[in-house]
């Protein structure tokens, strides 16, 4: 029986990446040089077959280079995704938004040093004011995170209104028809760090984006994936969202685990597997299968992220190529997965962008 992995957690990510098999050769290749960004050739080469992480300070220092490469090839909105706390952490009952909340924000601040420390001015933007006071407060008081960042809030109230509850706010957002100018930008800022924002406050991103189109917006481990499956729902943006503002985020380092079962006719009569889809700009969509005892193996690069069905299949069929897993018939196969192995965003949209998956 393939050995079910533990979820991605900061040890695992030291094993990820020792035990990181390349597609050349099988030859593992150690504390390879990274290519200058200046040379566009060789950073996607590199890119393209780029270890996981190997811990939190990595994985900081390859966003940021990625997210830096991105901005010279004139991308504005990028995303950011991976687990922000170790999975036995996330998977604990009594972990709250709280909890993941505050272990983004800490993310951010790391990852926005970065960018300050090369003379930007980055502003972290939460929802709303009382998420951002929250922050401070945690932060000492200050909204100063680090010379050069600061901690805002994407809704501002007007000067004397100091009212928790703001109906034509509620109102604004449940109809879909902006802001009602709450929405500011911020004096200065080069670049905004986007983090804790739910389904309906992400047409306050696009307002942004309107507002300050100069800049450059980061979707922080916003799991966008998710949003997007609440989308066209009553109180919640309509799916043409996805059309036209989400499907233009660029997507500039993307991590995501995901865990599969499947029954097999012979012992052990179930088999659990696991496998992470890893991208940092501009390298390919990797799909990686867990091998059991924290080895991972590359199974495919896809220049065109691959769907969620698509990306199970993968891993499905290099289980199959390794005898782990006997070949189906159609009629099986289609029974297990059915007519559709896509959702609806993942499906070609006429008046989509191809930035999210490319």
């Amino acid at each position: 029986m393939l050995p079910l992995l533990t979820a991605f957690t900061p040890n695992s990510l030291n094993l990820f990446h020792n035990c990181y098999e390349r597609r050349q050769a099988n030859l593992r290749i150690y504390n390879v040089p990274r290519p200058s960004e200046d040379d566009r050739v060789a950073c996607k080469e590199y890119a393209d077959d780029e270890a996981p992480p190997a811990s939190f300070f990595d994985l900081q220092s390859a966003s940021v280079r990625a997210t830096r490469l991105a901005i010279k090839d004139g991308y504005k909105l990028l995303e950011i995704e991976f687990p922000p706390l170790p999975a036995n952490i996330l998977e604990m009952d009594d972990v709250s938004a709280y909890d993941v909340a505050e272990a983004n924000l800490r993310l951010a601040i790391d990852f926005s040093k970065y960018f300050a420390n090369e003379g930007k001015k980055v502003a972290i933007m939460l929802p709303d004011e009382a998420e951002a006071n929250i922050a401070i407060e945690n932060n000492g008081g200050t909204d100063i995170a680090h010379p050069g960042v600061v901690i805002r809030s994407l809704r501002t109230s007007e000067d004397g209104d100091n009212r928790l509850f703001k109906p034509e706010q509620v109102l604004l957002n449940l109809f879909g028809t902006g802001s009602g100018g709450a929405v500011k930008k911020v004096k200065g800022a080069e670049v905004y760090v986007c983090i804790v924002a739910s389904a309906q406050e992400l047409p306050d991103v696009e307002e942004l984006s309107h507002l300050d189109p100069d800049a450059t917006i980061v979707m922080y481990n916003l799991k966008l994936d998710v949003l997007r499956g609440d989308f066209g729902a009553p109180a919640f943006p309509p799916k043409d969202f996805q059309d036209r503002f989400l499907s233009t985020i660029k997507p500039v380092y993307y991590l995501r685990t995901r865990q599969y079962s499947r029954s097999t006719n012979k012992p052990p009569f179930m088999v659990n597997y696991q496998g992470c889809l890893f991208r940092t700009y501009p390298g390919q969509y990797q799909t990686l299968l867990d091998t059991g005892n924290g080895r991972y193996r590359r199974v495919l690069g896809n220049d065109i992220r691959p769907a969620l069905g698509a990306f199970k299949e993968q891993l499905t069929q290099a289980l199959r190529d390794e005898g782990v897993l006997d070949e189906e018939g159609k009629t099986l196969s289609f029974l297990r997965t059915g007519y559709k192995t896509t959702t609806w965003w993942e499906e070609e949209r006429p008046e989509a962008s191809d930035n999210w998956k490319t």
